[in-house]
């Protein structure tokens, strides 16, 4: 079987799958992404650049489509590539959130396309307006509805779709849900497993251990999106009522989703301007390789992972299977996962004292948490695991591939069984 993969940063929701198909005998998986990107193991590599960018002068609602189509065009030249050389694929799984997939089936007419539904973006009963302090203009509604223009195209030409969740598959149009199955992408418990024996050493040379009062906070970049002001606000109370609290932040000063901070700070800058910290107690690592990500977590005694109704991070169900204990916001992404007092607790996404008595609360009483650690990592090993989840997504892909429009996925669950 021939597979082609299409996302803009290689792997990005395809780091398992592609390799994992690329490794069975007699398949050819081919790989169009943009420069510099990291290989994968048996996965040729197409490569693809962008001839200029947006106009300046496109209407502010347009960008992102302009954007969208100029990454369509950018990979059909790759594609055509491909099938002059002789590379036909039988399926092809793309990202539509960039307009890589706008024209694929343009080139390849009969090849089955698999979307990527991560996100489909509404102005109301998501991200836009979770946050009251932030107002909501007719240009921000007509702007995130526009948004959805690439996608939305792109969509209407895949065959099928594929969602991680129940909840991120429920925010795109009724229209599209009979053909997106809920599969998650997996996480390898083998790998992201507790570790009684964990530790550390940080930066300031101050050593921690699994057992040590250790919160940990961790985010692609320190922003809004993710709670971090309110997770300062919140170790600013912990810190005065646990002296030997050790506070691990990692996560960049970018800006992944939403607006960058005002007067050209970072959130980072803005919030220790507000709060007052003690520094040998609060470490911010910046991003940190896997496998220190990981020991982290192992040694974590309190895991807070905050989000506004949008995409669920990894590192949550990751943390969950390391057997952290996570303290987490009382929104639907969280609560598809997460039964508070069951596998997990859960806070007011705005409550800088609730996420504050929640670590009291964890850090007095470890004997009475261990259980909802345990059942944390069995959440994830009977939902998540990562074999059950690439077979999942591989019996898909053979469908399409031998020809099977894909229809309603028969369960509700979120690994799509």
């Amino acid at each position: 079987m021939r597979i082609l993969f299409v996302h803009q940063n290689c792997p990005g929701q395809y780091k398992h799958l592609a390799p994992f198909l690329a490794a069975r005998p007699g398949n050819e998986v081919v790989f169009i992404t943009q420069p510099d990107k990291p290989a994968l193991p048996k996965v040729r590599q197409a490569v693809y650049t962008l001839k200029r960018n947006p106009s300046p002068e496109t209407h502010f609602y347009l960008r992102n489509f302009e954007e969208g189509v100029l990454h369509g065009q950018a990979v059909v030249r790759i594609a055509y590539q491909l099938r002059r050389s002789g590379f036909v694929p039988d399926v092809i799984c793309a990202h539509p959130g960039w307009g890589e997939a706008l024209y694929l089936k343009d080139v390849f007419p009969t090849t089955p396309l698999l979307g990527y539904c991560e996100f489909y973006y509404r102005a109301r009963g998501s991200d836009v307006g979770f946050d009251p302090s932030r107002k909501v203009t007719i240009d921000d509604i007509c702007r995130v509805r526009t948004k959805n223009g690439v996608q939305l195209l792109s969509l209407e030409a895949a065959d099928a779709g594929i969602s991680p969740t129940r909840w991120q598959r429920s925010q795109f149009p009724s229209i599209l849900l009979d053909r997106i199955h809920v599969i998650h992408d997996g996480v390898d418990t083998a790998v992201a497993a507790p570790s009684p024996g964990a530790t550390a050493t940080l930066r300031n040379g101050h050593k921690i251990a699994a057992g040590d009062e250790v919160v940990t906070y961790v985010a692609r970049n320190l922003e809004p999106y993710r709670g971090f002001p309110t997770f300062m606000r919140a170790i600013a109370l912990s810190a005065r009522r646990r002296p030997n609290c050790h506070y691990i932040i990692v996560g960049g000063d970018g800006v992944s989703y939403g607006a960058p901070a005002p007067g050209g700070k970072t959130y980072r800058q803005i919030m220790l301007d507000e709060v007052t910290i003690d520094p040998a107690r609060v470490h911010f690592l910046g991003r940190v390789p896997y496998n220190g990500f990981l020991r982290l977590l192992q040694i974590s005694a309190a895991h807070v992972y905050l989000t506004y109704p949008f995409v669920l991070s990894w590192s949550m169900l990751e943390a969950m299977s390391a057997g952290c204990l996570i303290i987490g916001s009382n929104t639907t992404p969280v609560t598809e996962m997460i039964e508070d007092g069951k596998n997990g607790l859960l806070v007011d996404f705005f409550s800088p004292e609730q996420i504050a008595d929640r670590i009291d609360e964890v850090l007095d009483h470890k004997d009475r948490m261990a259980a909802l650690r345990r059942r944390a990592r069995q959440t994830v090993v009977e939902r998540y695991e990562l074999k059950s989840c690439l077979q999942q997504q591989v019996r898909l892909i053979e469908s399409l591939a031998r020809g099977q429009r894909a229809g309603q996925p028969k369960a509700r669950r979120a690994t799509g069984d």
